[in-house]
């Protein structure tokens, strides 16, 4: 698959990835130690003008068994949350999906809500059209992102257990 011709130069490059992956890092580290005081909003790109809610999952390597941080946009839906695996438009669906299929029992940290068991499911795809319009007026740039990549970017579903 080829990038979109409307994708930023230099998105897929190996730096990019990194900066990404410490970014993350960091902003999970801020979030647990401020309770999602810091790190709870996102304020970068349409984020700036409108701040979206960030969570962390905590999910399963499907490999190496180990136990993931990862921070994500989302919105409410009922007693669902939900969330995107967009990773900015790029060709491939982000680890923590493929992660979320083998092991679809995990859980969330919300700001100033703690932790929570969840069950992660993909949405279908009528659920998907009632959501996408909502996940857009929660984070306009996941259209965007969408328009980057030939892939359906997935929206997953997280409902308590």
């Amino acid at each position: 698959m080829s990038p979109s011709p409307d994708r930023p130069p230099g998105l897929d490059s190996p730096l990019t990835a990194r900066i990404i992956k410490y970014g993350a890092r960091a902003n999970a580290a801020l979030f647990k130690l401020t309770d999602g005081r810091v790190g709870g909003r996102w304020r970068v790109m349409a984020g700036w003008r409108k701040p979206a809610p960030v969570l962390l999952l905590e999910h399963v390597g499907r490999r190496s068994g180990r136990t993931f941080t990862t921070p994500l946009l989302f919105m409410r839906s009922g007693a669902d949350l939900v969330v995107v695996g967009s990773q900015g438009g790029l060709p491939k669906d982000p680890q923590w999906v493929a992660n979320l299929r083998a092991t679809p029992d995990v859980a969330v940290r919300l700001p100033r809500r703690g932790r929570s068991l969840v069950r992660a499911r993909v949405a279908d795809p009528a659920e998907r059209a009632a959501l996408w319009p909502r996940l857009l007026e929660t984070y306009a740039d996941f259209e965007t992102y969408q328009t980057w990549t030939d892939r359906e970017i997935p929206v997953i579903v997280l409902s308590p257990r």
